[in-house]
């Protein structure tokens, strides 16, 4: 069973899990649900992890225009689908895990999501990604649902 590396927060590993799928989606046209599927039996998550990422990916696929319209909203000079597939897909994660419906503390998720895009993202990933972040979670910019 694969375990997360020292230092490394236990949920992370199922955030690249879907982080995967969701690239197989975009780019190679996977159906998202069942590479998770595979994905989960091959890097041998944990059961927890297991849906934790399930959640996560559900989430993302159930309210992706609307996770889409925020990002392009913030980021308007970055249609959504020109942007980086691995940009794209951290965003939509980050945002349906802290801003639509409040599953890890926006501060957190933030984090999390950076340190995704300096691992998969290219230089000036990390950056873009904490800035859009920062605007769609910003109290008087919040975008999600009313009364979290």
């Amino acid at each position: 069973m694969t375990t997360p590396r020292r230092g490394q927060a236990p949920r992370r590993h199922a955030r690249e899990v879907v982080l995967q799928a969701l690239y197989e989606m975009d780019i190679g046209g996977h159906e998202p649900a069942e590479a998770l599927e595979r994905l989960i039996v091959e890097m041998r998550l944990r059961d927890e992890l297991a849906e934790f990422a399930r959640l996560l990916l559900t989430g993302v696929l159930d309210r992706r225009a609307e996770i889409d319209a925020m990002i392009g909203r913030t980021a308007p000079a970055w249609p959504t689908q020109q942007l980086a597939a691995v940009d794209r897909n951290i965003l939509r994660i980050a945002i349906r895990e802290c801003i639509v419906d409040n599953l890890t503390p926006v501060g957190a998720a933030i984090n999390e999501a950076v340190e995704l895009a300096k691992k998969y993202g290219s230089d000036s990933s990390s950056k873009f990604i904490n800035g859009v972040l920062g605007s769609v979670s910003a109290p008087n910019g919040k975008t999600g649902q009313e009364g979290e």
